[in-house]
């Protein structure tokens, strides 16, 4: 029977790679680096929103708007969960030092994104004027819709080039390839748009929506580099194992694709119920259609946009989470799950719950500072109560992935979900409460979803959470915070000084009162430091 071919074989060929890209990194290091792209991706992306509304204006946007949760949609059904599955499925096979079947899993993978991607694309294509009949609102839509389709099979084969790199535990190619799609979108999109702007907006958001498929051609391009050049290669000499049956191939991949593509339909369709029902309650209490559309205009696009800053930071994490947890549990190291169970839940709390300090204490300041609309903050302030189950939610659910149980993210995603639909309908409708009922709906939403996350855990691996590192002294550090940014505030608005200095200085404060005492209380220890030195 041949044997598998060592460890060694494989450290000699990616040494052969003369580069870096292919050392294997931390999660923690991983999870840094796509942090790092994502913030980059996300202050581009914030200047090119505010560009773009100068450019073709609000009507312009409006007809993209119409168009683009639509194209959400066909990818997700396109590429059907894949990616994940991709990410996992490559990291148990590398943790076996299996990299033949690792090239097996995503070669069959890329094959049925090319199919699935090609498939929806056609579907769509033909059945356009059906959608503009009876989906679309505008017909001026029907060319920005076209002009997007191709970027269904882009997408789709550039998330499975970088799930197989995320399974080797590389998330340097997709950090750079996205910033770099990034950069090419910003910039083709406002050329285009401003290029075919007298001809009229639809036509200018047409150069936006050409502007997306030519970041998405360019990330791809620069993915398709990274393979070619960076992949690693299997050594002439090393004896294959028998290829893996294709029916259980199939089984591995759609075990861990369905749910995650479940989840995300679900995801999305249940943030268009919130869409619909939540203008209607509001209207219950009294307000007229135009002033419930504002509220919940200021309640997604200010308040919720704020709370999800974080995220930047856990999503983050949770990719890189899931080929880290996948390696451990192909090694059997129990022990090696439960630490990186803990590592990620502490880095989650000890960034989240800063910022809940500062939503809280702060929320109408930046809601008027920022957009213009203080009033914003009064949302904000009852959603920051689930801040920091939100993005234990996006972790655990990371976890969840890479234990191959994405069944369970799904379930509880349900669970929550059918829970905060409910609360919307009742407390929405209720006029002392309004739009400040669906925020504590969501608000209790994100708790029970993520304390499901955290039991089912619990029941897989026997994590548990040491409540006195992970949940106290960050809490202590956070009730200093809060304590720094009262007076700091009060001290310096006595001063007459501007109210963006005020806001800014009192942060800037509570945040290094809250690392001090960290520190202090053992929050963050020295392991924490060598941790961060050795990335």
């Amino acid at each position: 029977m041949p044997r598998r071919y060592g460890h060694a074989a494989v450290l000699q060929a990616v040494r052969e790679l003369k580069g870096p890209v292919m050392s294997k990194q931390s999660f923690i290091y991983g999870a840094l680096v796509l942090l790092l792209a994502a913030s980059f991706n996300r202050v581009l992306g914030f200047i090119y929103q505010v560009l773009m509304v100068r450019l073709i204006l609000p009507e312009g946007l409006g007809l993209f708007a119409m168009v683009y949760p639509v194209y959400v949609l066909i990818i997700v059904l396109a590429t059907a969960g894949i990616p994940v599955a991709i990410a996992k499925l490559v990291a148990e096979e590398m943790a076996k030092n299996n990299l033949t079947g690792a090239y097996r899993i995503f070669f069959t993978c890329f094959v049925s994104l090319i199919l699935t991607s090609v498939l929806f694309s056609s579907l769509c294509y033909l059945c356009a004027p059906f959608l503009l009949a009876y989906v679309f609102p505008n017909p001026r839509v029907y060319y920005i819709f076209l002009s997007l389709l191709p970027g269904v099979i882009i997408v789709a084969l550039c998330s499975a080039l970088r799930g197989f790199f995320q399974g080797l535990q590389q998330m340097k190619p997709t950090a750079v390839s996205q910033s770099f799609e990034q950069l090419v979108r910003v910039i083709s999109g406002l050329f285009l748009a401003g290029l075919l702007l007298p001809r009229g907006v639809e036509y200018a958001a047409v150069g936006a929506s050409l502007g997306i498929i030519a970041g998405e051609f360019s990330g791809f391009l620069l993915m398709a580099v990274f393979y070619f050049k960076y992949r690693p290669l299997i050594p002439r000499d090393a004896r294959r194992l028998p290829a893996e049956r294709p029916g259980i191939m199939a089984a591995r991949i759609s075990s861990l694709a369905v749910p995650v593509t479940l989840t995300r339909f679900v995801s999305t369709l249940f943030l268009s119920l919130d869409a619909i029902i939540i203008p209607q309650r509001l209207q219950v209490c009294g307000l007229s259609l135009a002033g419930a559309t504002a509220v919940y205009g200021q309640f997604v696009g200010i308040a919720q946009s704020l709370l999800f800053i974080p995220g930047i930071i856990t999503i983050s994490l949770a990719t890189a989470l899931v080929p880290a947890i996948s390696d451990a549990i192909s090694l059997k190291n129990i022990q090696l799950v439960r630490a990186r169970c803990e590592t990620a839940v502490r880095i989650t709390l000890l960034a989240g719950i800063p910022f809940a300090v500062i939503f809280i204490l702060l929320g109408d300041k930046l809601c008027g500072l920022i957009f213009g609309y203080p009033e914003a903050g009064d949302s904000l302030k009852i959603l920051a109560l689930g801040g920091p189950f939100l993005y234990l939610h996006q972790t655990t659910t990371g976890i969840l992935h890479g234990m191959g149980r994405a069944a369970l993210p799904f379930k509880n995603l349900v669970i929550a979900s059918l829970l905060k639909i409910s609360g919307i309908y009742y407390l929405t409708g209720m006029p002392h409460l309004g739009i400040q009922g669906a925020a504590a709906a969501t608000a209790a939403a994100c708790a029970v979803m993520a304390v499901l996350n955290l039991v089912d855990i619990r029941n897989l691996s026997g994590f548990k959470i040491n409540y006195h590192q992970v949940i106290l002294k960050p809490l202590t550090a956070a009730a200093a915070m809060s304590a720094v940014i009262f007076f700091s505030y009060n001290i310096l608005h006595d001063q007459t000084a501007p109210e963006s200095i005020v806001v800014m200085s009192s942060m800037a404060a509570g945040f290094l009162g809250y690392m001090l005492l960290l520190v202090i209380n053992g929050g963050v220890n020295k392991k924490d430091l060598l941790i961060i030195k050795n990335m």
